[in-house]
């Protein structure tokens, strides 16, 4: 009796409780408040990121990549001269490798099929340790953020995502030479450009559960053993 009485505009979606997203022509909206700390505006989950949003309070990440990547080669230069070795070794490889993997993670990786082949880049994803799962190839845009990217994969290996948590371990994507969890308003463009310690289309990176303290993992190498 009562559902008969129900009017047709009861059933439609109250899109007063919901908030719209603020990007310029998305028409996404969430129940939840999603605020961006940087300009205080609210936007969806697909644009929550500095960098998705084209944030007016973005910084140019030149400067804390220098800074990042010095930190890099400071932790590698501690290491014991075998190991350093090594992973100097290992860095000159990386780029053929990667080039030799590419053609067949194209014809294997999963990804948005609406991205432009010309923006798509590839990597043999290697997934947390506690996945049964040990890595998967997959494509991104190159113009997403780091934080889109995780998003993205996680959705894809089906993990679980509690990024947007603050009490919660992070899912981060990690270099696989340092093990340097990447900054998550990074573009990845700018760490396939990057001269220093680049990713490179066809390789290798790691997607891992980090303390909010951590930046980086200290057995990135037996990710991939």
């Amino acid at each position: 009796m009562f559902l008969a009485n129900l009017k047709s505009e009861d059933l439609k979606p109250d899109h007063h409780k919901s908030i719209l997203c603020t990007y310029k022509g998305c028409e996404g909206r969430e129940l939840v408040p999603v605020l961006c700390a940087y300009c205080e505006k609210h936007f969806c989950l697909r644009h929550r990121h500095q960098s998705d949003h084209e944030c007016e309070k973005l910084e140019i990440p030149k400067p804390r990549m220098a800074a990042t990547q010095q930190l890099v080669r400071d932790i590698v230069e501690s290491k014991k001269g075998g190991t350093a070795s090594k992973r100097c070794r290992g860095a000159k490889n990386n780029e053929t490798a990667a080039k030799v993997a590419l053609m067949k993670l194209k014809m294997h990786a999963c990804g948005d099929v609406s991205l432009p082949q010309t923006e798509r880049i590839y990597f043999q994803v290697f997934l947390p340790k506690e996945t049964k799962e040990k890595s998967k190839p997959m494509f991104f845009c190159s113009r997403w953020s780091i934080g889109r990217v995780i998003d993205s994969a996680a959705s894809l290996a089906k993990l679980k995502n509690d990024n947007n948590r603050s009490a919660a371990k992070k899912l981060r994507l990690c270099h696989a030479a340092s093990g340097e969890a990447l900054p998550l308003d990074h573009t990845l463009a700018s760490w396939i450009n990057c001269k220093e310690t680049p990713l490179y289309n066809g390789g290798n990176i790691i997607l891992e559960y980090l303390d909010n303290n951590v930046q980086f993992l200290e057995d990135a190498d037996s990710y991939l053993e």
